[in-house]
């Protein structure tokens, strides 16, 4: 008598899809390839010398606490150093107000296991942040998409508030992933007016606030009158000094804190008290202003490469977003193209992008792709731009 075939997997992770952007960047590792694909900083840009001087101060003799548990909320010297710069970004916040994750991914997570139940329904703009839409449907959640012909519309938000009763609306104000959109000040007050009239939870994605290239930054939902006791921060480091770290945050209001530390506790109990340590130590030294200025200015200056090398890259008919900083441009394809149709063909140009299709949670538009400025120069964002500008041409 054979055995018996394992119990079937769980129903909730049955039913979430893999990332494509994962599937496609384990395509584009080859260094002959032009990847636009994913948001990855720039390695040349990191501040090894820094972090070398961090992690040498705490591993010095008899320094042994960073190789033992520690709390589950987060290094004490790191809290209160992310506290004093979210305070100096126009946000006053206490040490006991954040809870250390292992990387912005993590805070999203738990952030859906404390906050959703199986069935609440999740506003979430379109196109969507991959990672998120995976959090949700990892949570049960119903996820419905707030219209993506542009900027998010106040009454359009509340009339679907009102229809869908949602538990949870999940923005990404500044620099949003993947259009590059950035809300403006009035519709984040319209943003918290709305959470607050209907009661609902605001999770507020933070990930490039700090690389802004131009214009004046707009203040964080969870400061805006009405959102101070439902809106949850999440922010990271993985932009802004080295995603190997693995250390993000995120900022609750009291009544969510103790349902979020639960949920951490039974991920990880809590993040590398070593990497915490080493953060903190690199926060300490003072060079953490200097270092991202550099990278404004370098990526201020891929951005513009790129954006100068669309018009003749694209088709006739195509359309592109112009953030004001961040990691991404987003594109939009005459009508009659399909992004997802021709990758196969940038790949063999060795050039790559990620279709558009795949941040949609409602009907996705085939003719959108995403591309990230950061990882090149802008010498070879126009050698990328040249091959994927060949590739569209002969797909037409």
């Amino acid at each position: 008598m054979s055995p018996a075939p394992p119990p079937r997997l769980a129903a909730l992770v049955s039913g979430v899809e893999p990332s494509a952007l994962r599937e496609i960047l384990a395509l584009t590792s080859h260094s002959r390839v032009v990847s636009f694909a994913g948001g990855l900083p720039d390695p040349e840009l990191f501040d090894h010398e820094g972090m070398r001087l961090a992690f040498e101060r705490v591993l010095a003799p008899g320094a042994r606490h960073v190789f033992q548990y520690s709390r589950t909320e987060g290094d004490p010297e790191l809290r209160a150093a992310i506290a004093g710069r979210l305070g100096r970004r126009g946000l006053p916040t206490a040490p006991d107000d954040l809870l250390i994750t292992t990387g912005s991914q993590q805070a999203l997570a738990l952030t859906a296991a404390a906050l959703l139940d199986p069935g609440d329904t999740v506003l979430v703009e379109e196109p969507c942040y991959l990672a998120a839409l995976q959090c949700f449907g990892l949570a049960g959640a119903r996820v419905v998409p707030l219209p993506a012909a542009g900027p998010l519309d106040p009454d359009l938000l509340g009339e679907l508030v009102r229809r869908e009763r949602p538990k949870l609306l999940y923005l990404i104000p500044n620099f949003q992933n993947p259009t590059g959109r950035t809300m403006t000040a009035h519709l984040r007050y319209e943003v918290a007016r709305v959470a607050a009239d209907h009661g609902l939870w605001i999770v507020e994605d933070d990930p490039y606030g700090e690389l802004r290239y131009r214009g004046e930054p707009a203040p964080a939902v969870a400061a805006c009158p009405g959102a101070e006791d439902r809106t949850i921060l999440v922010g990271s480091f993985s932009k802004i000094l080295a995603p190997g770290l693995r250390i993000g945050w995120l900022r609750a209001p009291h009544g969510a804190r103790r349902a979020l530390h639960i949920a951490k506790q039974t991920a990880d109990l809590h993040t590398s008290t070593l990497d915490q340590a080493a953060v903190a130590a690199y926060l300490a030294g003072g060079r953490i202003d200097g270092h991202i200025a550099g990278m404004r200015q370098a990526y201020a200056s891929r951005m513009q490469a790129m954006l100068e090398g669309l018009a003749n890259a694209l088709p006739d008919g195509s359309t592109w977003s112009t953030p004001d900083g961040g990691m991404f441009l987003w594109v939009r394809l005459p009508e009659h193209m399909d992004a997802e149709a021709v990758l196969p063909a940038a790949l063999r140009h060795n050039v790559a992008y990620v279709p558009g299709s795949h941040f949609f949670t409602g009907r996705p538009d085939p003719a959108c792709m995403r591309l990230s400025f950061t990882a090149h120069p802008p010498e070879r964002i126009a050698d990328g731009l040249a091959r994927l500008g060949a590739v569209l041409q002969g797909a037409r």
